[in-house]
């Protein structure tokens, strides 16, 4: 079953395309890798799917069922969440309360206890050793990545998109990421990631695609990417391994 169609896409700023009648299908459990320089549409892709920008034109399906995506409340609805580069916590609150405050109904009567208990249940089933009474602004950036991630998955997410997740990240930490994305693949989590890594890429995705000018220049496994004789996709590939 198709996790995600979004089909004809086209998203303009002014008279820039930055996506230009794009077809993309990612089947459930999938992962997916989003690949392109910067200000080929990879991420106004994601903030379209996500609520964040509302297409010009075409159609977004979820599940196999027709969505209107008006808002990131709209695209929790349908359980997808998104973890952005820039991580969206707040610094004096402790892990804890950047998790479920606003995340649930009740406000300040929420059941706390009932709350944390859900908390370390997930953060216990995928691995994360997460301090939940931690300020934010004392974890590592790992640690930080790893909080996102996990208010996503509170919030009912089985559709995550992340962007450029390595970015902020050393040789080390990046491997800790493996572990964690390798980690929702086995409870079969859909993702699609927005990233520059090459051997992330590699490594992770079931399927790559190379965005170029707005549209999906090559798509396919990590093999059949990697070994395309596309001109745009080799300079890419020859720019980063300078």
């Amino acid at each position: 079953m198709d996790a995600i169609k979004m089909k004809g896409i086209v998203k303009c700023f002014g008279p820039v395309r930055a996506n230009d009648g794009i077809d993309l299908t990612v089947s459930e459990a999938e992962i997916h890798c989003l690949l392109g320089e910067n200000g080929t549409g990879k991420s106004t892709l994601m903030n379209i799917l996500f609520g964040l920008y509302h297409p010009d034109e075409g159609e977004i399906y979820i599940h196999e069922k027709k969505a209107a995506i008006s808002n990131p409340n709209d695209a929790y609805a349908l359980s997808i969440g998104m973890v952005h580069q820039h991580f969206m916590l707040v610094n004096q609150l402790t892990v804890l309360e950047n998790i479920i405050m606003g995340n649930e109904p009740g406000g300040l009567f929420l059941d706390w206890k009932e709350s944390e208990k859900r908390v370390g249940s997930l953060a216990e089933r995928f691995g994360f050793q997460i301090p939940l009474h931690e300020k934010i602004v004392n974890l590592s950036v790992g640690m930080r990545q790893r909080v996102e991630i996990l208010k996503t998955l509170y919030r009912g997410a089985d559709i995550i998109i992340l962007d450029e997740p390595t970015s902020a990240l050393d040789p080390e930490l990046t491997g800790e990421v493996l572990k964690v994305i390798r980690s929702l693949a086995e409870a079969k989590m859909t993702m699609v990631i927005v990233t520059h890594e090459m051997e992330f890429a590699k490594n992770i995705s079931d399927r790559i695609i190379f965005m170029d000018q707005g549209v999906i220049a090559v798509e396919g496994t990590p093999e059949e990417v990697f070994h395309s004789d596309h001109v745009r996709m080799n300079e890419f590939l020859g720019k980063l391994n300078r």
